[in-house]
């Protein structure tokens, strides 16, 4: 299977079906063929984490994690995040990042800049069940 690939794993009781179905839309107009493959993934409750795949058989990258990130991406620093953890220096179609050397985005500026979201989804003290979805 051709590489690189991202997942992104949603909880299905909180309703981020469409919120996750709309990042791969984004991330599929923005990199088109340079990526090979973007899947969904029912996750655990309240669990919302996209990972990404550079190689056969690597470990996943960890893009971004709801409880980690504190919230949602916007989808622009999603697909910042992805071009700098799976391209590196490789520019993809329709993505540009300026490389130039006082306005280069690095790894650190990223994470640091992105834009806490609200939380809406509630995980118990052992991570085990969400609050907000359960039924």
């Amino acid at each position: 299977m051709p590489y690189p690939k991202v997942s992104i794993i949603f909880c299905v009781k909180c309703k981020w079906n469409l919120r996750s179905a709309w990042y791969v839309q984004e991330l599929l107009q923005t990199f088109g063929t340079e990526l090979k493959e973007v899947s969904l993934i029912p996750g655990e409750p309240g669990e919302f984490k996209v990972l990404g795949y550079e190689i056969e058989d690597s470990s996943p990258i960890l893009i971004w994690d709801r409880t980690e990130d504190e919230g949602f991406p916007d989808s622009k620093f999603l697909k910042q995040r992805v071009k700098i953890l799976l391209f590196k220096d490789v520019i993809a179609v329709g993505a540009h990042i300026d490389r130039d050397s006082k306005s280069a985005i690095d790894k650190e500026t990223l994470v640091s800049a992105a834009p806490a979201k609200t939380v809406k989804c509630s995980v118990d003290e052992q991570n085990t069940s969400c609050t907000d979805c359960e039924t």
